[in-house]
C-alpha cells in the first residue's frame, strides 16, 4: 500500500463519493474530466466501501485513499479491503482505531451516553453485549499494564504492527490524549503478544455488531457471517 507523508492535510483535498453514487460517477465521462481538472481537487478518496466497489471506482479513476473503521475489535477490513488496497496501491486510513473510545477505557459499567452519542445505537455498546465486552476489555487492559502501556497505546500499537503502511487517525479533543497516542509509536510488540491480542479480541469474541440495522444500510463494507446473522 502507499505510505502517507506526515502531512495528512492532503486528505482534506479529497472528494468523498457515497456508495450509492458510485456507478453513476463511474459511467460519467464528464465526471472523470472534472476530477482531473487542474486545481479542482488533489485526489479522490472513498469511505466505508467494499473491495469490489473500490476496484470499480479505481477503474474509473485512481483512488488515493480509502478510510474505514479498523481496530482490534473491528476487523472487517481484513476480509478483503486491505488486500484490495495493497493490490491497487490505495492508501488505507483506519478511523476509530481505539474502538470509538472503548479500547481506551472510556466506557465503564453503567455508562450513560450523552444526547446524540451515536454509540448508544450500536449493538456492541449496549446490553446485552456491553457487559460481555467490558469483561473482554478487562483482560486487554491487564496486558497493556504488563507492558507498561495504556490500553489506547496498546490498541494503536497493535494496529501499526499489523500494517506499517496504513494511517491510523485516532480522534481526540485532548492534547494529553494526543501525546499519549503518539507514544504508541514507541511501543514494540513481539509476535507472541500480537498473537495473544489477536486471540483475545476479534470478530468471534466481540459481542454485538458495530452498526445497527439502519446505520448498516448506509455503508457497503464487507461483514462477517456473525454480523449478518445478527441483523437477519
Amino acid at each position: 500500500m502507499t505510505a502517507f507523508p506526515a502531512a495528512l492535510v492532503r486528505l482534506a483535498a479529497t472528494v468523498s463519493v457515497l456508495p450509492g453514487q458510485l456507478d453513476e460517477c463511474r459511467a460519467s465521462a464528464a465526471w472523470k474530466i472534472a476530477v482531473r481538472a487542474k486545481g479542482k481537487i488533489g485526489a479522490i478518496g472513498l469511505s466505508e466501501v467494499s473491495a469490489d466497489l473500490l476496484r470499480r471506482a479505481h477503474a474509473a479513476h485512481p483512488i488515493a485513499a480509502l478510510q474505514s473503521e479498523y481496530s482490534l475489535w473491528t476487523r472487517n477490513p481484513e476480509i478483503a479491503v486491505l488486500a484490495a488496497c495493497r493490490e491497487l496501491g490505495t492508501g488505507f486510513v483506519a478511523f476509530s482505531p481505539v474502538g470509538r473510545g472503548f479500547l481506551a477505557g472510556a466506557i465503564k459499567p453503567g455508562h450513560r451516553y450523552t444526547q446524540g452519542d451515536m454509540r448508544e445505537t450500536m449493538p456492541r455498546f449496549s446490553e446485552p453485549h456491553i457487559g460481555r465486552n467490558l469483561d473482554l476489555f478487562a483482560r486487554f487492559a491487564e496486558i497493556a499494564s504488563e507492558l507498561g502501556a495504556s490500553p489506547a497505546q496498546l490498541a494503536l500499537a497493535w494496529l501499526l504492527h499489523k500494517d506499517d503502511a496504513l494511517v491510523a487517525i485516532p480522534g481526540t479533543a485532548s492534547s494529553a490524549h494526543a501525546e499519549e497516542n503518539m507514544a504508541a509509536l514507541e511501543l514494540q510488540l513481539d509476535p507472541d503478544i500480537m498473537l495473544a491480542l489477536d486471540d483475545l479480541v476479534n470478530e468471534r469474541t466481540v459481542s454485538g455488531g458495530r452498526y445497527g440495522e439502519a446505520m448498516q444500510k448506509t455503508v457497503q463494507t464487507e461483514r462477517f457471517a456473525t454480523e449478518v446473522e445478527e441483523l437477519a
